[in-house]
């Protein structure tokens, strides 16, 4: 019998450097709803829970999960470790698939591609992201990764540090040998499509309003040829450094 497999997107009002950055317009739409319906597109996936925490302000993700008809978990801010935990194990999640709300560029075949691959193998992890950056060839915004449930109640349970707790998967890296980092043929890990800051969003929503109006299901492709048709796309947030897990 197939394993649940669930895509578990986590998503809060509260980020550091662009507040609100998930309820931002694209198209007449909030970057978590283009999330989640990319993430609808994935055949690989049973169920889509949104990982949200129990403060007021992010009453709006729980609006918009319930408008998108998905599930959702609330849980602690800080510790989002357990907040995510909870979300896969109320769910009776098997196989997990980590998405995180700021990637509205996210591709639902390549991170099916990913699930697959990891149902047909025995990896730990699975990812075409991960904490070494050399192990990189997509763009970041396409992040995908596949882990067991198992891995993640071990991980709940015995990691102890506070940037292990703050983030989902920095103790599987760290403990698990059984890792395989999933890559495309081309190293195209130069580009910035994950949405963290005023530039990131510009980036976003000028792709957005080149592809979407005539094709709500643009892939990896299409954005490929826009950033190589007009190459100064590329440099809006060319100069954005990704937060550090360790800080």
């Amino acid at each position: 019998m197939e394993k649940k497999t669930v895509a578990i997107i986590q998503a809060r009002m509260g980020s550091t450097r662009l507040p609100g950055k998930v309820m931002l317009d694209l198209c007449g739409k909030t970057v978590l709803e283009h999330v989640i319906e990319r993430v609808k597109r994935v055949k690989n996936i049973d169920q889509i829970v949104i990982a949200t925490t129990e403060l007021e302000r992010d009453d709006l993700i729980v609006k918009e999960a319930e408008k998108c008809w998905v599930g959702y978990y609330r849980g602690s801010e800080d510790d989002v470790l357990r907040r995510y935990y909870y979300a896969a194990k109320e769910n009776q999640a098997e196989i997990v698939v980590r998405i995180t709300s700021d990637c509205p560029l996210i591709d639902p075949n390549i991170t099916n591609e990913i699930i697959e691959f990891y149902k047909t193998h025995d990896y730990d992890l699975v990812t075409n992201a991960g904490i070494d950056e050399k192990e990189r060839t997509y763009p970041r915004g396409l992040d995908t990764e596949v882990f067991s449930f198992e891995i993640l109640e071990e991980a709940f349970l015995k990691a102890d540090q506070p940037y292990q707790r703050e983030h989902v998967t920095p103790y599987i890296y760290e403990n698990c040998k059984n890792i395989y980092y999933y890559k495309n043929d081309v190293d195209y890990s130069q580009y910035r499509w994950t949405l963290d800051t005023e530039e990131d969003y510009k980036l976003i929503e000028t792709i957005y309003k080149y592809l979407y109006p005539q094709n709500t299901d643009f892939a990896f492709d299409d954005i490929l040829k826009i950033i190589k048709k007009y190459p100064h796309l590329a440099k809006i947030n060319a100069h954005v450094e990704q937060k550090k897990v360790k800080e």
